[in-house]
């Protein structure tokens, strides 16, 4: 049986749970904000031995849910990445099991350039091998001093006594 079978079986078996993710120590919630934002961070969702994390728009702000970097495009997608990474780390997995993002550049004509050096830079740090799946779209983002927004899609096997449990 193949690894896909199998999960395809464990999938159509296995009951669905769900929760919203957070890392206060990275991020704080969106209600929490002067002006309040009805999301979840992001959701876990476990399917038996499968989990699947769906990581909300991430963008870089600190603990306190204010803009850092403004002005600067590189510094505000080192942050970005510093905040998912956070994420992950809540959830016991890494950019390893990253399998897609989705990149929201505010002015993708001038920005392209840096954030593909930046992220090709950050993907050799971490040692990703295959790349995840990716997408880079321009776009009005939800606060005018936000250069990059990103959401990303993880998954990984979770299993009785692993570390990812």
């Amino acid at each position: 049986m193949t690894a896909l079978t199998e999960i395809l079986e464990t999938i159509a078996s296995a009951p669905i749970e769900k929760r919203a993710m957070t890392n206060l120590g990275v991020l704080n919630e969106a209600y929490c904000y002067d002006k309040p934002s009805s999301f979840s961070r992001g959701m876990r969702i476990d399917i038996g031995e499968v989990t699947i994390l769906l990581i909300s728009g991430t963008a870089s702000i600190d603990e306190q849910g204010v803009t850092v970097h403004v002005g600067d495009f590189r510094a505000q997608l080192r942050r970005t990445f510093s905040n998912i990474t956070g994420l992950l780390a809540s959830e016991g997995c890494t950019w390893h099991d990253i399998v897609r993002t989705t990149c929201y550049l505010r002015d993708i004509e001038r920005d392209y350039e840096a954030f593909n050096e930046e992220r090709t830079q950050f993907f050799k740090e971490q040692g990703l091998d295959p790349l995840p799946a990716s997408t880079g779209i321009q776009a009005i983002l939800c606060r005018p001093d936000l250069l990059i927004e990103i959401e990303a899609i993880a998954m990984f096997r979770t299993t009785k006594g692993s570390s990812k449990e």
